[in-house]
């Protein structure tokens, strides 16, 4: 399944989540719910992905830890916060450098709106249809 294929679905779970819960809850309550939907579609998903980290040569075996993975090949970062700020972005595009993914999906849920909080960064990604989500 292509990288813009695994975001439909996920965006589709993620309007789906919102609608029935809203904003106001923890980042791990979307998390839970998300990953839910997602293997309820078929889709594997991978939960708190430790992503070991070198630098100048040392290794740190969890430099950091990614959301959600879905399918090996799409990261979704999720935050429940009033407003989301460069640093989120910035965190997310770092994501895909050091992991090697081409695709990644910044949604936060704590919004009215849920269309204008989701946010897509690509990393080389090939037939890129889709600019913005």
């Amino acid at each position: 399944m292509h990288e813009n294929q695994i975001s439909f679905q996920v965006r589709k779970a993620a309007y789906e989540i919102h609608t029935d819960l809203g904003p106001g809850l923890l980042e791990s309550v979307y998390e839970t719910a998300l990953e839910h939907e997602l293997r309820q579609q078929g889709l594997r998903v991978a939960r708190q992905v430790p992503m070991p980290m070198v630098y100048k040569g040392i290794h740190m075996e969890t430099g950091y830890r990614l959301d959600l993975v879905v399918e090996g090949k799409v990261i979704i970062e999720l935050k429940s916060v009033d407003a989301l700020q460069e640093v989120h972005f910035k965190q997310l595009t770092t994501y895909l450098k050091l992991s090697g993914l081409k695709l990644g999906l910044l949604i936060n849920f704590n919004v009215d709106r849920l269309k204008d909080h989701m946010h897509r960064r690509v990393n080389g990604l090939e037939n890129d249809t889709a600019a913005t989500a």
